[in-house]
């Protein structure tokens, strides 16, 4: 192997050597991806190259070089100087979509979160499932038609040799012989016995029935069917049935994300990184899972108003606060996504100060009656010394029960785990 070909694997291996998912959600740069494209930080590694360096023990040194100095590429003898690793920058990210960010995501948490189909997309037939007693004839089941002929056939079936014995024995007529088969449950009729006794008057007979039992055995119906063949197999209209396709309906998985975001005074700068830590990710995540997803963004201080996804994470006002301003305008905007249809998640983040009243009085039943798959609160409060009441208010009026999540993120380290709390709480109804 030569060194052109150690410079092409040392490349692969620094492409494979991406910074964890883990590290990436909680300290990397989410600035430099888009909706619809992850890009994750490559660790690179340093490519080989020849350095001159004259290692304090004479010699003659030949070209304008300095100690350190790169003096080239491979088979290049007359390239000097150069900057060092300066061909690895179009390896500087990995990029992946949302449906692998989704399924490693899935791997690094355990995950495995199933979207509901929703919206009915169109109707198709499926397999030839579904029965009818009409049809067109090349839609017929003979296969079911001939197993039930088959069935009549053993269930009419007996040894036709041995029954006639029983027509020989001394003193018997069909009417006897009959009783006996009636006992014995030989499904054999009065007019086949007639009709086999004809014949029969000049033949030797037994001396008693238990004479004949004792001397004559019945063969067992597989024996005959193994030798002769099932034969004619009846076949009755009443047994036809016609397959027909089952309508199946295509659902497409359809998401709308309502994401709500404290902008007032008090949400500075590290608590407004935090909520990008964590909102980035989940929308990642869920276009990734489903067909269909869009996003609405919900900025509120004492108002509401909607904003754009690049305005959402960096606005702040100097307003108070009214966390259920954002609820209401939530309502509003679901009114458009039918939870018929849709699949939703209203996910909303503060620092847990609200005005007075307003969480138990308002927020929790506009939150009761909005319905969603999952309702999430994620507080974030750098240090974890929070004034505010909210989760701790929404945790006692809801419990752990399904469909509503809250999380505390005091440092990106919580990240993860909060992901993991809002992820796991989906209601499965």
């Amino acid at each position: 192997m030569g060194l052109r070909d150690d410079r092409e694997r040392f490349r692969e291996v620094g492409e494979q050597r991406r910074q964890d998912l883990a590290e990436f959600v909680q300290y990397g740069d989410l600035t430099g991806s888009d909706p619809d494209e992850v890009r994750v930080p490559v660790k690179l590694v340093d490519l080989p190259e020849f350095r001159y360096d004259r290692l304090d023990r004479g010699g003659v040194g030949r070209g304008d070089v300095e100690p350190g100095d790169s003096v080239g590429e491979p088979g290049e003898a007359d390239a000097v100087g150069g900057e060092a690793g300066e061909e690895g920058g179009e390896h500087e990210y990995y990029e992946m979509d949302p449906e692998e960010f989704a399924a490693e995501l899935d791997d690094r948490l355990g995950l495995d979160l199933e979207p509901k189909g929703k919206q009915v997309v169109e109707e198709v037939e499926g397999a030839f499932n579904d029965t009818a007693r009409r049809g067109p004839r090349s839609t017929l089941d003979f296969e079911h038609l001939y197993k039930q002929g088959l069935k009549r056939k053993l269930a009419m079936d007996f040894d036709e040799a041995y029954v006639t014995e029983a027509l020989r024995v001394a003193g018997w007529g069909p009417a006897e012989a009959f009783r006996w088969a009636r006992e014995r449950h030989v499904p054999v009729s009065k007019a086949w016995l007639e009709d086999r006794a004809r014949g029969l008057e000049d033949a030797e007979r037994w001396a008693s029935v238990e004479e004949m039992e004792r001397e004559c055995e019945p063969e067992p119906t597989h024996a005959r069917l193994r030798e002769g063949g099932a034969g004619r197999v009846p076949l009755r209209r009443e047994d036809e049935q016609f397959r027909h396709p089952e309508v199946e309906q295509r659902r497409e998985r359809n998401v709308v994300v309502v994401n709500i975001r404290d902008v007032s005074g008090s949400m500075r700068e590290h608590k407004r990184e935090l909520v990008e830590r964590t909102f980035t990710p989940l929308d990642w995540y869920l276009t990734g899972k489903y067909d269909r997803a869009e996003f609405v963004y919900i900025a509120h201080d004492a108002d509401a108003w909607e904003v754009d996804r690049s305005e959402f994470f960096g606005i702040q006002s100097g307003g108070g606060t009214r966390i259920s301003a954002a609820y209401e305008l939530a309502s509003e905007v679901l009114a458009d996504y039918p939870f018929a249809d849709w699949n939703r998640y209203v996910f909303a983040a503060g620092d847990g100060e609200n005005s007075s009243n307003d969480t138990e009085d308002n927020v929790v039943p506009l939150m009761e009656s909005i319905d969603a798959n999952l309702h999430a609160y994620v507080q974030t409060q750098p240090g974890g010394a929070s004034h505010g009441t909210h989760a701790d208010q929404l945790r006692a009026a809801f419990g752990d029960g399904d469909g509503v999540a809250v999380a505390s993120v005091d440092s990106a380290d919580d990240v993860l785990d909060a992901i993991e709390t809002i992820l796991t709480t989906e209601d499965a109804d």
